[in-house]
């Protein structure tokens, strides 16, 4: 029998790091195993196995309003846009006991994260080459963030939404790219940044269409629910942007050391509830910040010189970057969406580095620093402000420097063929 052929061939290293099949098994059976041997559960009230830390009982909270109260967005308020708010109720439905509501959820979440996979492979073929694409989908198998947030947030569910519009701006399927960008917002907001790409890198005249299909979707769909119930939906647009600072160099000062939170379940049912300010107030204005940032954007939308593939990903990466940097809150789940974008602009051992020490500095922040809070309620206090305050600059400090590396990269003079001009 000659060497090498048939099944029973012994495994090379080559072969095995080229094969995506393989790479796919052993992503999703890691995911599932996890899954299977740490089960998520409640032990008098407390969350345990793999999902403790995350927001799956948060969800499962919110969404067990629907046994009482109705439906979100007409009958209580949800901060969440209509999209994920009546999915998770939905799986509620399905699975009304916490365990069973978790592990739907993860396996649901297992699904987009394996797209996020895929399009990072072939966002890479396509943008550098074939092996690129294979390098960065082991990459992304082996990091912790992604894996992690699978089995704590939705976060995944609003990557794929934002990768996959990317992928279609590259292919100049900008129509479909409208479609993902509202599909995507109506999970959360963050996927409008990339109207920003399809304006730099299209005609006015063709980024007009999908722009407004793109709006009119998500304005079509919330308008359904303003005219069942205008004060519940409200807040769905609005109560994210009513929170105290929490986390970023904002909270710092303004004096706020603690996560992101709304109040009690029950406050769900007044929409004058959204509108409560869980710490102190903002000492730098919400639109004065926001108003920087946009400063900034237009800043980078002019001086862009890169019109090719990867210019395209830099953009849509300092985009998305320049809007966590302005908003009041930092939270951890935000590296799901950052880590493609950093991999795709930075295919080399020095983009992997930043990866893995944006994760180190995200994760000591939390779960390592806020899990000693419980005494105080949550609150950083003590011993703990000063490691918590070096976090939050540090992190702050790798984000903005990672948005000059993208600043670079689009002042880097190349066009549609990547060609110098």
């Amino acid at each position: 029998m000659a060497k090498g052929k048939g099944s029973s061939a012994p495994l090379q290293l080559h072969a095995i790091l080229g094969d995506f099949q393989l790479l796919l098994i052993l992503f999703i059976s890691l995911r599932v195993l996890l899954l299977l041997v740490f089960q998520p559960f409640l032990l008098q009230g407390v969350e345990r196995g793999i999902t403790a830390g995350g927001d799956f009982q948060t969800y499962f909270q919110i969404a067990s309003l629907s046994d009482s109260a109705g439906m979100p967005l007409r009958d209580w308020w949800s901060e969440f846009p209509p999209l994920w708010s009546y999915f998770s109720v939905i799986v509620y439905k399905l699975q009304p006991n916490f365990t069973g509501f978790s592990m739907l959820l993860g396996i649901v979440f297992l699904v987009f994260d394996i797209g996020n996979l895929v399009l990072i492979r072939k966002i890479a073929s396509q943008v550098y080459s074939a092996e690129t694409g294979q390098a960065l989908a082991w990459v992304y198998a082996l990091l912790l963030a992604p894996l992690v947030f699978v089995f704590w947030t939705f976060e995944v569910v609003v990557a794929f939404f934002m990768l996959l519009s990317v992928w279609w701006l590259l292919r100049e399927r900008d129509l479909l790219a409208g479609i993902g960008i509202a599909i995507g917002t109506l999970v959360k907001f963050t996927p409008l940044v990339l109207l920003g790409s399809m304006w730099r890198y299209r005609k006015t005249r063709q980024a007009i269409l999908p722009t407004v299909v793109s709006v009119g979707i998500v304005a079509a769909v919330y308008a359904v629910f303003f005219l069942q119930n205008a004060a519940m939906t409200m807040p769905s647009l609005t109560a994210q942007f009513s929170k105290a600072s929490y986390q970023t160099v904002w909270a710092l000062i303004d004096g706020n050391y603690r996560t992101g939170n709304f109040g009690p379940l029950e406050d769900r049912l007044d929409p004058q509830r959204a509108t409560i300010v869980q710490g102190n107030p903002a000492v730098i204005p919400g639109w004065l910040r926001l108003a920087a940032g946009v400063v900034i954007g237009v800043f980078v939308f002019v001086r862009t010189r890169r019109f090719d593939a990867k210019g395209l990903l830099a953009f849509a990466g300092i985009s998305l970057l320049i809007f966590f940097l302005q908003a009041q809150g930092w939270s951890p789940q935000w590296l799901v969406q950052i880590i493609p974008f950093i991999l795709l602009c930075f295919p080399t051992r020095d983009g992997v580095i930043l990866v893995v020490l944006l994760s180190l500095v995200t994760f000591v922040e939390y779960p390592f620093l806020f899990i000693r809070t419980g005494d105080t309620g949550g609150e950083i206090t003590g011993s703990l402000v000063t490691p918590f305050a070096t976090l939050v600059v540090a992190r702050t400090v790798i984000l903005a420097g990672i948005c000059v590396g993208l600043y670079r990269i689009l002042r880097q003079s190349r066009d549609r063929q990547g060609l110098v001009t």
